[in-house]
């Protein structure tokens, strides 16, 4: 059973959702699609995904639904066994995940290649109205106040001042500069077409995950951006681009960019920057191949002469930096499924090279250690067909203790080493200046916790954690 509620709310949807975070003691998830947030907690059922199959976890039982040759295949069959109602799942795809649907080996105990969880509790905010779902009714209204507590937490706490983590962007740049060098070669000899390479800036020190969230949101105009705890991962990120958005309908997109160059919020600079993305063969050129793959792969699950290529190579702003970028659009046919052109798009063909086979290989090779959450996805998965996945770039990340960036650059024969480590930079750039220490300010689950005054002297407001 699923209970529900919608009250006028007219709060900052990103705001309040970070708040809520902050207090939560679960696993939880913040979505956001251009100021439409979802802010889901707990999870009622797993499906975990792996080279066997998916793995349904629902009230203390497991049943395991076979991969059979199609590796995505049994997430829909594990979908439709999760016995309570289900409007939305929310998860994530790894990295190493593309092993798999290329016919490679993923690597040995990385965990989950994917992991998608059905919320106990969620919160739906678009600036206007708030619907809000729990089991019950005394759940309902534990929700009901929590939601308000964080609005007053929001409302009296803009985002934190960032940027006095000082991180080296810079860092093993000779180590990136001849990987480079090596892929370089490897495409002027055939062996492919472009690979993307990135390379791992660790974090000093602690930060406050939802403070540097709200900061970086505020400093960024992604297409999608997220925070989350969940299958063992925290993470922030601001998207510059969805993999895969499916609707109910079948119509299918994804969004390519590929060519970059910095963005200062200088006009004059920018403007000049945005010539040279259309000047330069070699940003043109790479935009133009991923655009190409992109087209050809949406053919293979959609309908005959439904896919076209829209807004071709426009340019995006994406917090430190600038893209090409287009819209590749088609409709699925009646043999396939948004797992289907999940599966033939992912990775995304912007964090992974071309062909993307050959492509993995060479990340795997060159890299040194697994992606796990980098150039993989967030995942926004209704049982109506609907789906929505954010490339996972221009992220912090989480995990056993270790917090750390990571950015790459698109390899193609045209490429110097020196201007793709430049492009690293310029990437980590969108994430870096707003990291939040943490302690560095009173978080909305220390105000809960402990009933802490701010500094100004004004008691923060209590913001309870779920009911267990």
């Amino acid at each position: 059973m699923t209970v529900e509620r919608r009250l006028p709310f007219e709060h900052d949807p990103v705001a309040v959702a970070a708040a809520l975070a902050s207090a939560s003691t679960e696993p939880h998830v913040v979505y956001e699609n251009h100021g439409a947030v979802t802010w889901a907690e707990g999870e009622h059922a797993t499906i975990s995904v792996d080279a066997a199959g998916s793995l349904l976890t629902e009230g203390g039982r497991q049943r395991l639904f076979p991969a059979d040759g199609r590796p995505l295949g049994s997430v829909t069959a594990a979908m439709g066994a999760v016995t309570a109602p289900v409007r939305r799942l929310h998860g994530w795809a790894g990295f190493e995940l593309s092993h798999l649907l290329h016919g490679q080996e993923p690597p040995a105990r990385h965990g989950p290649l994917a992991y998608l969880a059905v919320p106990s509790r969620e919160i739906l905010l678009d600036g206007r109205d708030a619907v809000l779902r729990a089991a019950t009714e005394p759940d309902l209204d534990l929700l009901h106040r929590r939601l308000l507590d964080a609005a007053g937490y929001a409302a009296e706490h803009d985002a934190p001042a960032a940027g006095r983590i000082e991180v080296d962007l810079r860092a093993d740049a000779p180590g990136y500069l001849a990987a480079v060098g090596s892929a370089v070669a490897d495409i002027r000899a055939g062996l492919l077409d472009k690979v993307i390479l990135s390379r791992v800036v660790e974090v000093p020190g602690d930060i406050d995950l939802p403070a540097t969230y709200l900061a970086g949101r505020r400093g960024n105009d992604p297409a999608r951006s997220f925070l989350f705890r969940l299958g063992g991962w925290e993470a922030a990120g601001f998207s510059p681009e969805i993999v895969v958005g499916v609707d109910a309908g079948g119509a299918v997109r994804t969004q390519p960019l590929a060519g970059t160059r910095a963005f200062e919020n200088d006009p004059s600079v920018d403007g000049a920057r945005r010539g040279e993305l259309y000047r330069d063969a070699k940003e043109v050129f790479e935009h133009a191949i991923s655009v190409r793959l992109a087209a050809d792969e949406l053919a293979g699950v959609c309908a005959p002469d439904t896919v076209r290529i829209d807004d071709f190579m426009s340019v995006k702003e994406r917090g430190s930096v600038q893209h090409l970028a287009s819209d590749v659009t088609g409709r699925l046919d009646a043999e396939h499924t948004p797992w289907d052109a999940f599966a033939t798009l992912f990775p995304a063909v912007t964090a992974s090279g071309i062909p993307k086979s050959e492509a993995c290989r060479r990340i795997r090779d060159a890299e040194g250690e697994p992606r796990g959450l980098y150039s993989g996805a967030v995942l926004s998965v209704g049982p109506d067909g609907t789906m929505d996945a954010a490339l996972v770039l221009r992220t912090v990340f989480r995990r056993d203790g270790r917090t750390w960036l990571r950015a790459g650059a698109g390899v193609v024969a045209q490429s110097t080493p020196e201007r793709e480590l430049e492009e690293t930079v310029e990437k980590l750039r969108s994430v870096s200046r707003f990291l939040v220490p943490a302690g560095s300010t009173v978080s909305a689950g220390a105000a809960g916790a402990a009933g802490s005054t701010v500094a100004n002297g004004s008691a923060a407001p209590r913001v309870p954690a779920a009911a267990s």
